[in-house]
């Protein structure tokens, strides 16, 4: 099974998308699962993980709702509000959906970089096993510590971290990024996925040896069995086409670790976002 394990459905407003700037053209527009199917075929996959990108239980119920008439969507990664009082019962108005099969929180946007580690959001990530739910970690370089803090505190948990934390790969910076990668991966139940990295890069004139001590730095931290393709479909039409930002794992894949590469596309995705509900 071939899977896309990060991307994103909108019905574009720029009331309800305000990140997406005059400088991202192609992303002002409505993406359906239509639209990422034949980009799928094309490249060999069968399916993808639907990836929130507002902070709304409306849009977890609408992205849902696509799931269950798109068999092309294999799960869905929600919103809830990990930080109110009644996000046992946000839960559980989803848990019988068996496509729900995560939560995410843009920390990225966060002001405060200990985010992670407020008391009412660890509350919350603490009901997620109940529910066999994974949760995605998006943050930027600088929020990495904390987020290392949290897998060592939450060892039950799965995570997997989204876009390798961003790096600034546009400025070729390496550091302290690859030392906060190796650390994050010392803990067991963190997966990561390789998305997102070609709107970390210069749009116009990014060439592919610029990702390489990126790939080789998460690599070597993750090894093959914790790491996931995802192509931020449609955020990465911002600076490449579906099939560049494919092909550019792809490419690296079958010359580092050809074995590799059917987990890599899919496998690992697919064992990762399998719900696991208590017995």
């Amino acid at each position: 099974m071939g899977i896309d394990a990060h991307q994103h459905f909108w019905i574009y407003s720029p009331e309800e998308y305000p990140w997406i700037g005059p400088n991202m053209v192609p992303l002002r527009r409505d993406f359906q699962p239509e639209d990422l199917g034949t980009l799928l075929a094309a490249a060999g996959l069968n399916h993808s993980v639907a990836v929130q990108a507002r902070q709304s239980l409306d849009e977890t119920r609408w992205l849902l709702e696509l799931a269950a008439g798109h068999p092309v969507i294999h799960g869905v990664v929600g919103w809830v509000d990990l930080r109110s009082p009644e996000v046992d019962a946000q839960l559980a108005e989803f848990a019988d959906h068996p496509k729900f099969v995560g939560v995410r929180h843009v920390v990225q946007d966060e002001p405060d970089d200990r985010f992670l580690l407020q008391p009412d959001f660890i509350r919350g990530l603490k009901l997620l096993p109940k529910y066999g739910l994974t949760y995605d970690l998006l943050v930027y370089p600088k929020q990495l510590s904390a987020a290392v803090e949290l897998a060592q505190l939450l060892p039950e948990q799965p995570f997997v971290l989204d876009h390798i934390a961003k790096p600034i790969i546009r400025e070729g910076t390496f550091q302290p990024w690859a030392n906060q990668i190796r650390e994050l991966a010392q803990c067991p139940n963190v997966h990561c996925k390789v998305s997102g990295m070609v709107t970390e890069a210069d749009w116009e004139n990014w060439k592919d040896a610029d990702f390489i001590p990126y790939l080789n730095c998460v690599f070597e931290a993750f090894g093959e069995d914790r790491l996931m393709y995802g192509s931020d479909w449609p955020v990465c039409l911002a600076a490449a086409e579906y099939a560049q930002v494919v092909k550019l794992l792809r490419d690296y894949v079958r010359i580092r670790c050809p074995e590799a590469e059917e987990r890599i596309f899919g496998g690992n995705a697919e064992e990762f976002y399998t719900r696991r509900l208590p017995v």
